[in-house]
């Protein structure tokens, strides 16, 4: 299988080129559709490129290591420490912005090919599976892609498959739009309920078949997994609006049960790499690969872990998966934020490095998993204690956590409250650092995040006792949204003052629709 999917891996990274070439094509009838000669890229390696492209770039250094998993406070920098103090770069705002739209065009290429009279038999060919059921599958990682980039941004061009608002005028292929308009938060949020519930409505119609086969990273081909990861996701959706639209939140929240959720792990959504060149994970790339050894595991997280701090006084058996002991066999979490002249006082043999398991050329990226799922449905019903405890007991067995550390764990564990099973789910979320960023904007939790004043060190010099408190360069606290991209503010310089109109000033501390 790894020699397989290294094959797959090769002419993705091939089909790449060739799909920017076809996506400024005037019309699709430039595609010589022969179907004993088809010309067109085949919709499975453009599936495998897109999905491999939303994983590198959600996970990637630009985005998660000098972005989410720093606002998050999993990691904290050891050396150049201006992203933790929420300095971040215009480059890698655009890296991230232009990488994401050009894996949404990759997308939207299946879904034409698979429109289209004149290529949708081609398209269909083969192990890739019907029409309508490519079409569902990228519709949901489209709308997994628009929600991490409104998340980040705010409003944002948008496109739907479903829905021909005149506000949603993104990946405009046929007639290229280079300022396109941005739609609201509202407008996408609401949108995306609708384009998940038709996607995985549609796959349970077939919900044995298979569709894109091997070169589907995440599940295989399985229609009845994809079907789950879409009404999973409605659930995160959902309940990121509730407070807003709690209507629609509570009409998606129990169809989407109804229909089907992650049951457990073997539901969660994965994107598995290799580990060889050029497919290690994104960590390991950022890493080990480039030998760099300045992101190392916070002492927020540290010593939440090891009992220290946080609603729960007992030490977590995933500190030694999440982290890896110093020189001297301890856990010591490096200091979140602290002013450059110090950053490099601990070296690497200080302090804990990210643990041998996330840091893996092989490492899963998980997307969305059953964990989760559970402490969305305690949420939504007042905070289930069953619920609640079922999510910590998978998060642990995902980590490979022993069974009777996880039951040893388990008896300890206090019964289901806010601030507990907020803080739980912030601990199974570790290296999704997008969605424990989401999460610490809207809920508030966990309490033991550093703030701005916070004393965040102290240690002994020759001159006596020095203290370190926690300075932001930029911004309040922990950023609220991400500024948008230099470009877009030149190129699209009027759509994107109608969206700050709209939204409020382009900074840190503008609050997105869902968190006002």
């Amino acid at each position: 299988m790894k020699n397989n999917l290294s094959t797959i891996y090769k002419t993705a990274a091939a089909a790449l080129v060739l799909v920017t070439g076809l996506s400024s094509c005037k019309d699709l009838t430039d595609i010589n559709t022969d179907p004993n000669k088809a010309a067109i890229v085949p919709t499975t390696t453009i599936l495998l490129s897109a999905e491999k492209q939303l994983v590198d770039n959600l996970r990637g250094e630009t985005f998660s290591l000098k972005g989410a998993m720093l606002f998050s406070q999993y990691y904290s920098q050891n050396i150049y420490t201006d992203q933790s103090r929420y300095s971040i770069s215009a480059g890698d705002l655009n890296t991230f912005w232009s990488n994401s739209y050009k894996t949404l065009n990759n997308l939207e290429e299946i879904i034409q090919l698979n429109t289209s009279e004149q290529t949708k038999n081609v398209a269909a060919a083969g192990t890739a599976g019907t029409n309508a059921n490519q079409i569902a599958i990228s519709r949901i990682l489209k709308s997994y892609i628009f929600q991490t980039l409104t998340d980040a941004f705010g409003s944002v061009p948008y496109q739907s498959y479903g829905n021909s608002d005149p506000d949603f005028e993104a990946l405009q292929q046929i007639q290229e739009n280079y300022t396109p308009a941005y739609a609201s938060q509202e407008k996408i949020y609401t949108d995306i309920l609708n384009e998940l519930k038709a996607a995985g409505d549609t796959l349970l119609k077939t919900p044995s078949a298979t569709t894109f086969g091997a070169s589907d990273i995440i599940y295989k081909g399985s229609n009845a997994k994809w079907a789950k990861f879409a009404n999973s996701l409605r659930l995160r959706v959902a309940t990121r609006i509730k407070t807003k639209l709690p209507q629609l939140s509570e009409q998606h929240f129990t169809d989407a049960v109804q229909k089907g959720v992650f049951s457990g792990n073997e539901d969660n959504a994965v994107f598995k790499y290799l580990p060889a060149a050029p497919n290690e994970a994104p960590l390991y790339r950022a890493t080990v690969t480039a030998n760099r050894k300045d992101y190392a595991v916070s002492h927020v997280l540290i010593n939440v872990l090891k009992g220290e701090t946080g609603p729960f006084n007992f030490a977590d058996p995933r500190l030694s998966i999440y982290a890896l002991p110093n020189a001297r066999n301890e856990y010591i979490g490096q200091p979140y934020g602290l002013p450059l002249s110090v950053a490099g006082v601990n070296g690497p043999t200080d302090i804990s490095l990210p643990g041998t398991a996330v840091n893996a050329a092989d490492y899963g990226e998980v997307l969305m998993e059953y964990a989760e799922v559970a402490f969305l449905r305690s949420e939504h019903d007042n905070w289930n204690d069953a619920s609640y405890r079922s999510g910590v007991q998978r998060s642990l067995e995902k980590w490979g956590v022993s069974a009777d550390k996880v039951s040893e764990y388990l008896s300890k564990l206090p019964a289901a409250n806010k601030e507990n099973v907020l803080t739980q789910k912030y601990l199974a979320l570790y290296m999704q650092g997008q969605e424990a960023w989401s999460e610490i904007r809207r809920t508030g939790y966990p309490l033991f995040l550093v703030k701005p004043g916070d004393l965040v060190w102290r240690r002994t010099t020759d001159t006596g006792v020095q203290e370190y408190r926690f300075e932001p360069l930029f911004g309040n606290g922990i950023p609220k949204r991400l500024y948008y991209p230099l470009r877009e503010q030149s190129v699209n310089r009027e759509n994107y003052q109608q969206a700050l109109a709209g939204q409020g000033q382009d900074n840190l501390e503008t609050a997105l629709w869902w968190n006002k």
